[in-house]
């Protein structure tokens, strides 16, 4: 027997049967969301062995991921294998009470996480549309150390660090601390960045990361001036970029290239990282860094036996016939 139930408290997925692989399948990850104004709909399958999860909200008029811009990733939190999928499957069937429509996005595949939703919600009976919707840059380091991974980079890149490095400071930090963090708040104020999303949320994951040992902040200083800062965790094995800022009045002193070549060297050589993780986009840069890009899916499941869900069958239906 297996058994549907939903709540609006995220602690429910400590009881997931997963391993944790990044930020983003933690339930402290899913509590910052939901202290942040998000309202958490827990999904939860619960067999006699095994609990399977889909952190989800209510927006738009559907089911969504609990998720928002700062997540490189949202997935199922489910064991592998048939149990897993049979929890997947059992949960799929009973959402339909909960909406018409379930949306999921960014959703990895290289775990198999996309093809895994993709056959439960089918299996469950809805329709079911899966297509690219961004990219994942990264790096696999194959056992080399940083000398060998820098010598392989564009000839331009070793150049410009060879010339440029010792026009700054750089402050190196696996703890969090306070004024690095302030200095990293006033350079992402003045960089070419977009505002902020939510600063005092991604302030409370810094500080949670640097308490578990999993950050990874470094500040450039120019003449005692800090002018350049990236945020990193390490985790499992990967090194995730999360932030990086530099003054663009700056620009000429390449700080974001030294501190970005310090960091490298520090999760390869020193946390002996297998993997680096660029977040999604498809910035031109990241193709200087990384080696791979990985694909990130939307995976948008419609249940055909409810009337709320004709209209946008029905506009797929026409986009479809509309690209042949």
């Amino acid at each position: 027997m297996i058994a549907a139930s939903y709540h609006d408290r995220v602690n429910v997925l400590q009881g997931a049967s997963v391993a944790i692989s990044s930020p983003f399948d933690r339930a402290e990850w899913f509590a910052l969301l939901a202290d942040s104004g998000i309202e958490p709909i827990v999904a939860l399958a619960e067999g006699e062995d095994a609990v399977a999860a889909m952190a989800l909200t209510r927006a738009n008029g559907r089911l969504e991921p609990l998720r928002n811009w700062y997540s490189f990733t949202w997935r199922q939190l489910a064991p592998e294998g048939e149990r897993g999928d049979a929890l997947l499957a059992a949960l799929a069937r009973d959402l339909k009470q909960q909406s018409h429509r379930v949306t999921l996005w960014p959703v990895p595949d290289e775990d198999g996480s996309a093809t895994r939703l993709e056959h439960a919600f089918r299996s469950a009976g809805w329709q079911v549309n899966r297509e690219q919707c961004d990219h994942n840059h990264v790096l696999p380091v194959n056992n080399r150390n940083f000398a060998e991974y820098w010598a392989s980079r564009p000839g331009k890149m070793r150049t410009t660090l060879k010339r440029k490095a010792k026009k700054v400071d750089v402050q190196l930090l696996t703890h969090f601390d306070a004024q690095a963090w302030a200095d990293y708040e006033t350079i992402y104020a003045q960089s070419w960045k977009p505002e902020e999303g939510d600063p005092a949320l991604l302030r409370r994951f810094a500080e949670e990361e640097g308490a578990a040992g999993r950050i990874r902040l470094a500040i450039a200083h120019h003449e005692g001036r800090a002018v350049a800062a990236q945020f990193w965790t390490v985790e499992a094995g990967c090194a995730f970029i999360h932030k990086l800022a530099h003054l663009e009045e700056t620009k000429h002193l390449s700080a974001g290239t030294t501190l970005s070549a310090a960091l490298f060297e520090h999760v390869i050589d020193k946390d002996r990282v297998a993997l680096v993780d660029f977040g999604t986009g498809n910035d031109g840069y990241k193709a200087d860094w990384m080696e791979e890009v990985r694909p990130r899916f939307r995976i948008d499941c419609l249940d055909p036996r409810q009337p709320r869900a004709w209209l946008p069958l029905a506009k797929r239906l026409a986009e479809r016939v509309t690209q042949r």
